[in-house]
């Protein structure tokens, strides 16, 4: 389907949201700067597809997260997707090279509701992080059931924002 290939960058961010790239692609992925990889897709599409395993190949396991969602429309549990978000704001906040991609199926709905999350940790109000990714990714749609999902797990943590 066209716009729903590649990635794109957000902003000067250092995270882009992406459709699933083929093994080609994901060996090529370092040559444009990416430098982790967030996987939104479900565990049984990265077994029947291989995805993970390729970029964990190309990357080394540790720059490589799986938050394994289905794409439903309905709240998605922190516990899925919160670790992938504080694992790609670490790598962005402790590496000024890190470049960090946000994948799901087509790069529209899941990997959204990760890169909002990510630019949310990293401090961006809700309308700026939301703002930042839909202007940068045409088919980009922040399903609300996703967004509430951030949001009440950021005001359920410990720990302050920046």
């Amino acid at each position: 389907l066209p716009g729903l290939s590649g990635f794109s960058w957000v902003g000067d961010e250092r995270v882009a949201v992406g459709a699933l790239p083929n093994a080609r692609a994901v060996r090529g992925l370092p040559g444009l700067g990416v430098t982790h990889v967030v996987n939104c897709r479900a565990r049984l599409q990265t077994v029947i597809s291989q995805d993970l395993w390729v970029e964990r190949e190309v990357f080394g396991a540790d720059r490589v997260v799986h938050a394994p969602m289905w794409d439903h429309g309905r709240p998605q549990p922190p516990r899925l997707w919160a670790p992938a978000a504080e694992f790609a704001a670490e790598a962005l906040e402790s590496d000024p090279e890190a470049g960090v991609l946000i994948h799901c199926q087509q790069g529209r709905r899941r990997s959204v509701l990760v890169a909002y999350a990510v630019l949310r940790l990293r401090g961006r109000e809700p309308a700026e992080a939301s703002r930042a990714i839909l202007e940068s990714r045409a088919p980009a749609t922040l399903v609300p059931a996703y967004r509430r999902s951030v949001e009440e797990w950021l005001a359920a943590r410990d720990r302050p924002l920046p």
